[in-house]
């Protein structure tokens, strides 16, 4: 016990080699450093099925979980360039073979107020891409997806069958 005491005794007078450079010191840097790690998700989208393709003005509207912490392009692709006839899409006869649509996305992005970012592409400009830009911003507050269907070009209207198409959505970080 005693030698306990001796030690602890000596230690509270031990003083730093440096003490008087400690002693003028009037400002200290001291490096704080962390990351975080980006993301960008998507919330599933359910297949949109617009039923009987003889009605005009058909349209369909969801709203999409989104979420990327960082700034990001968005690709959309459509892989026929409209619905397209499952067997016969160049149509036969007087009949088409595609149905056109358009397509509209809306999304806010914060920058660090929040702004909409909107873009609308018919369906011939996805078969190359629409890209859209969040303009330096981040998404936090999901996205709004809407397909509104075109009219035919053949003559007699569409083709008896069934229709569709696959449209993708990719998104980059930048």
């Amino acid at each position: 016990m005693r030698f306990m005491l001796f030690a602890l005794a000596a230690a509270a007078v031990v003083v730093p080699a440096n003490a008087k450079e400690i002693q003028n010191v009037r400002s200290l840097d001291i490096a704080v450093s962390g990351a975080i790690r980006q993301h960008c998700a998507m919330g599933s989208i359910q297949d949109m099925d617009f039923g009987n393709l003889e009605r005009r003005g058909l349209g369909i509207e969801t709203r999409v979980a989104f979420d990327c912490n960082v700034p990001f392009t968005m690709t959309i692709k459509g892989a026929r360039g409209g619905l397209t006839h499952t067997t016969m899409p160049n149509g036969q006869g007087p009949y088409s073979g595609v149905l056109p649509y358009n397509l509209a996305v809306e999304m806010p992005v914060r920058l660090p107020s929040q702004q909409v970012v909107s873009r609308s592409f018919n369906s011939r400009q996805l078969l190359a891409g629409g890209v859209i830009s969040s303009n330096g911003g981040i998404a936090t507050d999901g996205m709004r997806l809407a397909v509104e269907l075109g009219e035919p070009s053949g003559e007699a209207g569409l083709l008896a069958g069934e229709y569709s198409e696959t449209i993708t959505i990719t998104v980059s970080p930048i």
